[in-house]
């Protein structure tokens, strides 16, 4: 694409909206120049576009290859109406709910050009107007102060030169009063946008020409490297390495930092923690990660001081009735775990793809209930749990649905005063908690139970904050099984083969091919440029596989891809699957949601109201642009959403490695370019092939694979969690 970067400013309205995107404001439209007959396509950050709406656009011109010459928007201004025809045509364009047609006309021939004042300042007049009562009159009087609101905020957020995409994700976040909350106190974003909160609240003070409160100020900045610290998995900040960055890269003084973190300790809004090696500098932490943390051990320690269950069943009871349950006959090896889990209060069974980790999991439940105990089984994820049911034959659930979480009241319904009500809880994929959930969770498991954690150290660590389960494992205080052997039907799965050669690092007899073949279960497909890697892949999920294996192209092929931007991201991945795998995305299917009917989604976050969790992938059954509903189907159960919670929602043809944890596929296809090096590690490579059940496929270079292996830094997330229990 070439741009022609001469800035220029055009006035005129938005004739047609092609595609809106509301979670960011991102659109493309037809625009009529003021004064001529010329439409152009104009595309950039525009919330809430109306048209009709006069508007002066700033930016430039840029030649599309297919789709030739548009205005690329950096900023805007709204013209406000002033002459009554003006007015009139701004009232019926739609900006404001309640008014059609008619009642804009009732309303000129009754306030003529000081409607518009009136609706601002003397809303209640309205109701001189037959047809407008009270109800009508306020419906009218919170959208046009809404739509208002809207404008005023994204005037500061281009005065303050902030990306645009920001302002529909702050008024999302604060509603109408969103301008007055961050002119009150613009350093609340720290809080809600963790990432760049601070850098947000810092260019809008600036744009405010207020007196900076550098007290504020500095406590502000303090609080957000700890929110993006734990944004980024850690649990603490070393003293040394936080202030280091608020000088650096806030120009903040190291002796006013000193003091704000011990006033900040004084308020008990973080936790300065001295217990560190000699000479080591002090852990800063948020509040709540090192109640959390230090919570985890004192729970681990009273259920670890409590005596264990004594002996387990005999071993020849315990054969016969797994062969009798499952007809199956455990290893020397599991029969171990098995004697040892039984009897202790707190233990972990950890292990790679086939060394039997599911069995024992459906072994150990098999013999508990034969023992007459009451088991809880549990996973992180919705479809972990889905897939801990569908394998054990037992009813499961999530861990925050068994503990109970309140969507309203943002709390656990279960805790140590309320405690869960089982024998032994089984977790599934434990390697997914972080140190938030695990709190919760060991508050509420009563004293006189027992808790058997199951997973893979060697995946992808947890989203939240936190390395629990390997620093559960570290620490050396709880009996903790690994599992090593390979049986032999895993054994005979190239799939399980390769998993462990890349656990190891071992670059051995990953063999390059030009073509996928219908025999083997993993290959490594090479392609060296982006658009062959991007073509390649589309082939195998429309052609290729389908045709070799039978599988289904939607519902049983998943690519999982490191990022969401690049050629090779899951943004335009997803736009290139949806476009050879839907027959639907076609013009006469157009509707300003983004997806069509058939597209495959996938939800992003857990909403406990419509019993949908982050993570579940589900297939849009219909699109009523009428109603502005999107209707998901989800395994047979059908879930409606409005198209303004379209953003809970995204295209799943394509998705990250990280979404894909604690979930299975049929077939797995994965890019592997220099262009993800930034997150090519091993353990993400590893979490990707074990995701396949039947057939894994890379796409991509040597070089990214080897790169891939070869960088396996230790997963170094601060925190204090193994320390503290090793001195139990």
């Amino acid at each position: 694409m070439t741009c022609l970067r001469s800035e220029i400013a055009i006035k005129g309205h938005i004739e047609q909206l092609t595609y809106y995107k509301e979670e960011n404001g991102f659109a493309i439209a037809r625009f009529r120049v003021e004064k001529t007959e010329n439409s152009i396509t104009v595309l950039g950050f525009l919330p809430e576009p109306v048209i009709g709406e006069g508007i002066t656009l700033l930016g430039f011109w840029e030649t599309h290859p297919i789709y030739g010459q548009q205005f690329r928007i950096s900023s805007f201004e709204i013209i406000f109406p002033e002459t009554i025809e003006e007015i009139h045509q701004y009232l019926i364009s739609g900006v404001v709910r309640g008014i059609g047609p008619k009642m804009a006309e009732k309303m000129i021939q009754c306030f003529g050009d000081q409607t518009l004042q009136i609706i601002e300042n003397e809303p209640e007049k309205l109701r001189q107007i037959d047809g407008i009562g009270s109800a009508k009159a306020s419906l009218i009087c919170q959208s046009w102060r809404g739509h208002q609101s809207m404008r005023s905020l994204m005037n500061l957020i281009q005065k303050a030169g902030i990306h645009a995409s920001y302002g529909p994700k702050i008024y999302r976040k604060y509603g109408p009063d969103a301008l007055s909350c961050i002119r009150m106190d613009p350093y609340r974003l720290i809080v809600d946008f963790p990432r760049d909160g601070f850098t947000l609240a810092d260019a809008i003070v600036r744009a405010l020409d207020a007196a900076v409160d550098e007290g504020k100020r500095v406590h502000a900045c303090m609080l957000h490297r700890l929110y993006k610290a734990a944004d980024e998995g850690h649990c603490c900040v070393a003293e040394d390495q936080l202030i280091e960055h608020c000088e650096s890269r806030f120009s903040i003084d190291r002796n006013i930092s000193k003091k704000a973190l011990e006033l900040l300790a004084c308020r008990h809004e973080i936790f300065i923690d001295s217990n560190t090696d000699p000479g080591a500098s002090r852990r800063i932490y948020l509040k709540a990660l090192h109640e959390a943390e230090i919570g985890i051990v004192n729970r681990v320690a009273a259920l670890l001081s409590l005596p264990d269950s004594g002996f387990p069943p005999e071993q020849d009871w315990i054969e016969g009735e797994i062969f009798k349950s499952l007809t199956i006959r455990l290893s020397a090896e599991q029969m171990d775990v098995i004697k040892g889990v039984l009897v202790h209060r707190m233990a972990i069974i950890t292990g790679g793809p086939g060394t039997g980790k599911t069995t024992l999991i459906r072994a150990v439940n098999t013999i508990l209930e034969c023992m007459g105990k009451r088991v809880a089984l549990a996973a992180p994820t919705g479809r972990a749990a889905r897939r801990l049911s569908e394998v054990t034959g037992r009813k499961t659930s999530t861990l925050h649905k068994l503990l109970g979480y309140s969507l309203t009241e943002g709390r656990f319904e279960k805790n140590r005063d309320n405690p869960l009500d089982f024998d032994v809880l089984i977790v599934d994929e434990a390697s997914m908690v972080d140190l938030f959930l695990m709190y919760h969770l060991m508050n509420a498991v009563p004293l006189t139970s027992a808790v058997i954690l199951v997973g893979d150290v060697f995946q992808l660590p947890s989203v939240g904050p936190g390395t629990v389960l390997s620093d559960l494992i570290e620490s050396r205080r709880l009996a903790t099984y690994e599992l090593k052997k390979i049986f032999r039907q895993a054994e005979e799965s190239s799939i399980v083969v390769h998993a462990h050669r890349v656990c190891n690092g071992d670059p051995s007899d990953l063999s390059m091919t030009d073509e996928l073949t219908g025999f083997s279960e993993f290959c490594f497909i090479e392609r060296h440029r982006s658009r062959d890697v991007v073509n390649t892949i589309v082939r195998l999920c429309s052609q290729d596989i389908p045709s070799h294996f039978g599988f289904d192209p939607i519902s049983h092929i998943q690519v999982l891809t490191p990022m969401h931007k690049g050629d090779l991201g899951t943004l335009n991945l997803n736009q290139a699957l949806q476009k050879a795998l839907n027959k639907n995305c076609a013009p006469s299917f157009g509707n300003d949601s983004g997806f069509y009917p058939g597209d495959k989604v996938i939800h992003l976050r857990n909403n406990y109201q419509k019993e949908v969790f982050n993570g579940d992938i589900g297939l849009i059954a219909g699109i009523d642009k009428r109603t502005r509903r999107i209707l998901v189907d989800y395994e047979g159960r059908g879930v409606e959403y409005e198209f303004s919670e379209r953003e809970e929602l995204m295209l799943a043809y394509a998705i990250s490695v990280h979404k894909s944890q604690g979930s299975e596929y049929p077939a797995v296809v994965v890019p592997l370019v220099m262009q993800h090096a930034i997150l090519l590690q091993r353990n993400l490579l590893y979490t990707a092939i074990t995701r396949g059940r039947n057939l894994v496929v890379l796409v991509g270079t040597p070089r990214a694979l080897l790169f891939a292996l070869q960088n396996n830094p230790p997963c170094h997330r601060h925190s204090m969690l193994r320390r503290r229990l090793s001195s139990l």
